[in-house]
């Protein structure tokens, strides 16, 4: 029995090659999907009288189409189907349906190619209606060869001025437009020149070269920018790394530094676990373009910084798809040591950590009293005298 799916992949070019099997079947098939570029593609192949269904937004109307035409569907697409592509998502709609596929070369393969760039050791990251996230990960753990897909709002010229922002000057952006049609350009770029420039909607890029910027294991303070006359409101580096130690981060999916003051936590915990999805909170105003100018200054891109009452933030827009967050880390709480650990302790996941530097006693006692109400394990707590400043108690409570 034929699979319920063909999903055949598509270059720009508008004389497709198929093999004789995969031109019989869509001779044989009366229902096709696609986008209205793959249509004015193969138009002049599909037989009279079929139905073509468009594959765009919202993506809900067109599965329920897909999952209600009769028969077979041949599902036309960009590039390799499973390469960031409408496959992976008729899998994930449809796990049970089968499928057959039969792959073109995706837009990245053929800029190697255009480029006579070996790609074996390339990275990857899609921006095509997604976050920063994938790509900053690579920017900061120093890849070599990164391949970017984009959007038309995360384009080229966008890229280029985040390189920029945050340091990450020493890339060149080699970009490939409408790649096999006939309006197909290749060119190499610095981010300087690629930062104001126009692109053909159709792009890809390969960021090729690296950061030339210094890395830290362990900032030191006096690096950071402070608060104004307050040059002490700031997590000392050996308390930084004994802090990021006792969250476990390694282990962490999502993490919440709340009372950032001057982001060294989060920035730190961002360049050691370039992984990790990091939500920052801060109520004083000064406070995030000191942050700002601290993620530029070290490489630290993708940070969410959440200003305000922290009570009043709407926290489930910071955890994982489960609801959890996996650690979180009270740098300042106003008084409010409580009803923070509550928020924390209410959706942490299973394992997940919440850790206080506590100067005072009492500040000591409040966070194991509200531990054990949370029936918390509490780790033995960890002193430490940073220099010549005041002895420092680390505390974790963990979710079992």
């Amino acid at each position: 029995m034929s699979e319920k799916y063909l999903v055949v992949g598509l270059s720009d070019s508008r004389s497709p090659v198929f093999d004789p099997q995969t031109l019989r079947e869509i001779a044989a098939c009366r229902v096709f999907a696609g986008g209205e570029r793959h249509r004015a593609i193969v138009g002049h192949l599909l037989p009279h009288a079929s139905r073509w269904i468009t594959i765009a937004p919202p993506m809900s109307d067109v599965m329920r189409q897909l999952d209600e035409a009769g028969g077979r569907v041949v599902v036309f697409t960009s590039g390799d189907p499973l390469f960031y592509g409408f496959g992976a998502t008729l899998q994930k709609h449809f796990p049970d349906a089968s499928c057959r596929f039969v792959p073109a070369f995706s837009s990245l393969q053929t800029l190697a190619h255009r480029l006579k760039l070996p790609y074996q050791s390339m990275r990857f990251a899609s921006l095509t209606g997604r976050s920063w996230q994938e790509l900053d990960r690579l920017l900061i753990e120093g890849a070599g060869l990164i391949g970017v897909l984009t959007d038309r709002r995360k384009t080229p010229a966008a890229i280029a001025r985040r390189l920029l922002e945050y340091g990450y000057g020493g890339y060149s952006l080699l970009v490939g437009e409408a790649l096999g049609g006939p309006e197909e350009r290749v060119t190499e770029l610095s981010p300087a020149d690629a930062a104001d420039a126009l692109f053909h909607d159709l792009n890809c890029v390969i960021l090729r070269g690296g950061p030339s910027r210094e890395r830290f294991y362990g900032i030191a303070d006096s690096l950071f920018e402070g608060l104004p006359g307050r040059p002490d409101m700031i997590t000392k580096m050996p308390l930084r790394l004994a802090t990021l130690s006792r969250l476990n981060l390694v282990n962490c999916s999502h993490f919440w530094d709340i009372g950032f003051c001057t982001g060294s936590v989060s920035i730190e915990a961002r360049l050691q676990f370039p992984g990790l999805e990091i939500s920052a909170f801060e109520k004083r105003p000064e406070c995030e373009g000191i942050f700002e100018r601290n993620a530029r200054r070290f490489g630290a891109p993708g940070v969410r910084v959440v200003m305000g009452d922290v009570l009043k933030q709407e926290f489930d827009k910071h955890t994982g798809p489960d609801g959890r967050v996996d650690a979180v880390f009270i740098g300042g709480h106003g008084g409010q040591l409580e009803a923070i650990f509550d928020i924390a302790a209410e959706r942490l996941s299973s394992g997940g950590r919440i850790v206080v530097n506590a100067v005072r006693t009492d500040t000591l006692e409040r966070f194991h009293a509200r531990a054990r109400h949370h029936a918390l394990r509490l780790p033995d707590d960890l002193a430490i005298t940073p220099g010549r400043h005041n002895p420092i108690t680390i505390a974790a409570a963990v979710q079992e």
